[in-house]
């Protein structure tokens, strides 16, 4: 199958690093760049019909926001974000020009370092190769 937005390998390559990583607490992998997003991955017994506009718009400009405001900081630079929800939790992980949302059951903050590590390389040499 062809993407749009999103090469067949890397979307692969994303979901199966997802699901290596979170097993069943995986909920959805939604890839998405400043104009476009797709989604990967949805779990079987979530909502299929959710509205993702809204949700992908926040996340990116709220990943600009960031890096904005921080980037002065002596903590370093950005790296990722994880927003805890009633039902679940949200990993960002972005680069300049795409990112990629993860939602999951609860992890531990290390399992979500690890994520983001691996995701963020995937990013990265996406936009080397570009």
């Amino acid at each position: 199958m062809s993407r749009s937005i999103i090469g067949d390998e890397l979307a692969e390559n994303l979901v199966t690093t997802a699901r290596t990583a979170t097993g069943d607490s995986l909920r959805s992998v939604t890839y998405f760049t400043r104009a476009n997003f797709e989604q990967l991955y949805l779990r079987e017994d979530l909502e299929q019909d959710a509205d993702l506009n809204d949700f992908v718009g926040h996340e990116w400009q709220g990943y600009k926001q960031t890096v904005n405001a921080y980037q002065e900081s002596e903590l370093g630079d950005y790296e990722f974000t994880v927003r805890a929800f009633e039902n679940g939790y949200l990993l960002r992980v972005t680069s300049e020009r795409s990112g990629v949302l993860i939602t999951t059951d609860g992890l531990s903050m290390q399992s979500y370092e690890e994520i983001a590590e691996a995701i963020g390389r995937m990013l990265e040499q996406r936009s080397d190769d570009d």
